[in-house]
């Protein structure tokens, strides 16, 4: 059999297609990507003048709309699949033989699965491009994921990825796959051959697994609703996600963002700077020029405005999962360092350590940040979090790091393994410097649970909650200098 076209049910949009367009912003907005009513009515020019012929000439029609920031577009591209998916109800396959009135053929063995596995491994090793095949090859995905991926859950009818990738034992196609990708180059093949064939069945395998939990979330949206599948299947932006809940890959995606986070902020600061070009009044000045005027002071002299850059000193807890946070932020206030006259940047588990050097202006900080705990001697003791014992060797061995022209910012969740936590020290660090700031990435309803302390040191500096890169940027918008 070979596909014709797919027969979709006919979708009923309540006020017509600019209602399903505004439904689509509307979620598109409820993600944190802003889009304003004149992003609105250009994707409406769009969609009249592109029509519906095309869904992916739509799909990139409407993100140039409606995106401002390319770093959205895996957020956008699950809710475009979901509010304009690619057909409604179970997908049918025609018999090239069948007319435009003739009966559905029987379809896919999807029962069968050994049989379709052998369809798939078929497809996948023949064509060198999968969008040449991507109609038979949804069609397959379409019918194993409505004969082994359907289950009744609470809420009704529903579908899961995990059963069809289950079934479809995607480790063991992979490695047919490859090994069929192998045998074109004979008995020994090269290891660059190797590699070559491992990643195009790696490829290939990874297409197969999007296309399956793309067709479940599309089933499910039109089983429970959008809404439902929208609390799961819609990847947060990376400016939204928290910071320790974030996996590896999501982390990577966050340090993307790190530039365009810091030039959002030196903005914002000349802002602040060009309204704070008028300084305080004279009133000393303002008087003695009154006296031509007979004491009235008509012309009011200010003082020039002689904003500083303070010293910036950073102590940072580099362990378990508040590496990537502390990582984070170094990243935003290494792209923020020209706003102060110098950062020194220290890091401690159990121990503090200066790691200034690391951090050159031409320094690669991913490099840096893993050379801390092979280099640096951040933990002397069990290498567990212990503050108390941070702080002390902090006073102990860099007394002379704080000054009155030091603002000092701790990160960290404050958790201490139920040691010490040193609250003499952490207020004498706040008294010697200009200003003090700690940061921290735990949400605040769980400050002061189990081995937290941060209640505790709360009271002797300002504690500022940054679960998210966005709630960062506007913590350190807050504190730059002026």
């Amino acid at each position: 059999m070979t596909p014709r076209r797919i027969r979709p049910a006919q979708p009923l949009a309540p006020h017509g297609l600019p209602g399903h367009l505004v439904g689509f912003v509307e979620a598109l907005r409820a993600r944190g990507i802003a889009v304003g009513p004149s992003e609105t009515v250009d994707a409406g020019r769009v969609l009249a003048t592109l029509g519906l012929g095309s869904r992916e000439v739509m799909r990139e029609g409407l993100a140039c709309a409606l995106l401002r920031r390319p770093d959205h577009r895996d957020t956008y591209d699950a809710l475009f699949d979901l509010w304009w998916p690619a057909a409604l109800g179970a997908r049918t396959i025609l018999d090239e033989t069948d007319d435009d009135d003739g009966d559905d053929a029987p379809g896919l063995p999807a029962e069968d699965i050994e049989m379709m596995r052998d369809m798939l491994l078929d497809l996948l090793a023949d064509n060198e491009d999968l969008a040449a095949i991507d109609d038979r090859l949804l069609a397959m995905i379409a019918a194993i994921v409505e004969a082994h991926g359907r289950y009744q859950s609470g809420r009704g009818p529903s579908y899961s990825s995990y059963q069809a990738l289950k079934a479809m034992a995607l480790d063991d196609l992979e490695g047919r796959l490859l090994a069929g990708l192998l045998s074109q180059y004979g008995d020994d093949p090269t290891p660059t051959q190797e590699q070559i064939a491992k990643a195009i069945a790696a490829q290939r395998i990874t297409a197969v697994r999007k296309m399956v939990e793309a067709e479940t979330k599309r089933r499910t949206a039109e089983q429970l609703g959008r809404e439902h599948v929208q609390t799961y299947g819609i990847p947060e932006l990376a400016e939204n996600v928290e910071f320790l809940r974030a996996s590896g890959e999501q982390l990577n995606q966050m340090r993307k963002t790190v530039a365009p986070l810091a030039r959002m902020l030196a903005t914002r600061l000349a802002a602040k700077r060009r309204r704070h070009r008028a300084g305080a009044i004279d009133l000393r000045r303002t008087l003695r020029k009154s006296m031509s005027t007979g004491g009235v002071p008509i012309d009011l002299v200010l003082r020039k405005p002689r904003p500083a850059r303070p010293e910036l000193v950073v102590l940072c807890d580099m362990s378990g999962s508040v590496a990537g946070f502390s990582h984070f932020t170094l990243l935003l206030v290494h792209a923020l360092r020209q706003q102060f006259s110098r950062v020194r940047v220290f890091a401690f588990i159990d121990t503090t350590d200066e790691v200034t050097h690391l951090f050159g202006p031409d320094a690669d900080l991913a490099v840096a940040v893993q050379r801390i705990t092979r280099e640096a001697g951040v933990y002397t003791r069990d290498g567990h979090s212990d503050y108390g014992h941070a702080l002390t060797s902090f006073v102990d061995n860099f007394h002379e790091v704080l000054s009155p022209r030091s603002s000092l910012l701790i990160l960290g969740d404050a958790r201490t393994n139920y040691r010490d936590p040193q609250l003499a020290t952490l207020e004498h660090l706040a008294t010697a410097s200009r200003h003090a700031h700690w940061l921290n990435p735990e949400p605040r309803n769980q400050w002061g649970s189990g081995d937290s302390a941060a209640p505790r040191y709360a009271e002797l500096i300002p504690m500022h909650e940054c679960r998210s890169a966005k709630q960062l940027a506007g913590v350190i918008d807050g504190l730059l200098p002026v």
